[in-house]
């Protein structure tokens, strides 16, 4: 009650919680700030233009041992360089978050597995071969022969597209994680 900071301004506190539960709007402040303490104020009623660099990003507990950290920071980073601003960061939990809707944590997943030429999103808005290939070798953390990388792309391919184009759409997609509910978990 009595000695408490203001960080956020009443109208910010509305904008930010349409995407974040209002209770962890907060927390996930603090977190923020304290990823890089000396950058991020804790007044932040005059919305500093800050951005956390991808180095203190990607250190996250929950991205450490990603093998898809950086990709996950491009893609929720404004600039697609990894670093982020709060709205980014905030955007990355609530996507993240259990309370999620399925479509939008289907979206996501879509960008950050359509990745194309070492890590350089082609913006065709479909995963290929090559793509799954490479999403198959960091899941598997490299673990499976290229035969048998090979092997389960193939089956992904046949399994999920849906116009039999040799790639999959936003659409083709949503609809393999349908059949499988446990994916976004």
């Amino acid at each position: 009650m009595g000695n408490k900071q203001t960080v956020f301004t009443h109208e910010q506190l509305e904008e930010y919680q349409v995407g974040v539960m209002s209770g962890a709007l907060t927390g996930l402040f603090y977190r923020y700030q304290d990823l890089a303490p000396q950058l991020v104020p804790l007044d932040y009623t005059s919305c500093p233009d800050v951005k956390v660099p991808y180095e203190l990003i990607g250190t996250m507990p929950e991205l450490k041992d990603n093998p898809f950290r950086l990709r996950i920071a491009q893609v929720f980073s404004e600039d697609g360089d990894g670093h982020m601003t709060l709205n980014n960061f905030l955007d990355m939990f609530s996507v993240m978050s259990e309370m999620a809707p399925r479509d939008l944590k289907a979206y996501y997943a879509f960008k950050i597995y359509g990745v194309c030429r070492a890590g350089d999103f082609n913006n065709d808005d479909y995963i290929c071969m090559w793509d799954l290939e490479q999403t198959v070798t960091k899941l598997t953390r490299g673990e499976l022969s290229a035969e048998e990388v090979s092997l389960v792309c193939e089956k992904v391919l046949d399994e999920a597209d849906g116009d039999h184009d040799g790639r999959l759409s936003l659409e083709d997609f949503q609809n393999m994680i349908l059949r499988a509910p446990d994916f976004l978990r």
